[in-house]
């Protein structure tokens, strides 16, 4: 495998844990993984699929596995470091150079190539959409402005859902009135909330 100059500088910057990466990055390299740098970290995929990726912080480092739910986990290592948010992705964490194990890491790394290739994934599955719901300051606001009301209905579903949220979001009752007369300043000009940042 031909080492990224980015992977260096990233693996260089986390001076603390270069070894650990290192090596890490060694056992992922006598694979058929091929090295890129993704959101910043380095991130090893296959056709162009992501199965591994290295990280560093504070308090460890450590190799993500893509589809890390899917391997057996023989020595219970891998965490979901994001519980309720991740299905698929995992994490094994290092805090020292002599937790990393290269003959143990390249068995989890090859099942998981394996996996890969199998088709043995978690797909992702598409996120659910709430239902709109039109707090009762804009609905209040359509009573005494019909005109208001077909204005608004005339926008998508993301405009609406931009400016309804904006109002729910406010926790007191004055900041949602000041969000209201904002809001229906938008609707009567027919502009969205973040039009002006596009």
């Amino acid at each position: 495998m031909e080492y990224l100059k980015q992977v260096d500088e990233y693996i260089t910057k986390k001076l603390q844990w270069s070894e650990v990466l290192q090596l890490l990055r060694e056992v992922i390299a006598s694979t058929e993984l091929q090295e890129s740098v993704k959101w910043g970290y380095p991130v090893y995929t296959l056709d162009g699929k992501n199965v591994v990726g290295l990280s560093a912080f504070k308090g460890y480092a450590g190799i993500w596995f893509f589809q890390g739910a899917q391997l057996n986990d023989r020595l219970k290592v891998l965490i979901n470091a994001q519980e309720g948010k991740t299905k698929a992705l995992r994490q094994w964490r290092f805090k020292s150079l002599d937790e990393v194990s290269a003959k143990v890491v390249k068995v989890y790394v090859e099942e998981a190539i394996a996996n890969q290739k199998s088709g043995n994934v978690i797909k992702a599955s598409a996120p659910r959409k709430k239902p709109l719901v039109i707090p009762l300051e804009i609905l209040e606001a359509f009573q005494h402005d019909k005109h208001l009301q077909a204005r608004f209905e005339e926008f998508n579903l993301t405009r609406k859902r931009e400016l309804t949220e904006y109002i729910t979001e406010a926790k007191r009752p004055e900041t949602k009135v000041r969000r209201l007369q904002k809001v229906v300043e938008l609707i009567r000009e027919n502009r969205g909330l973040y039009d002006k940042y596009k």
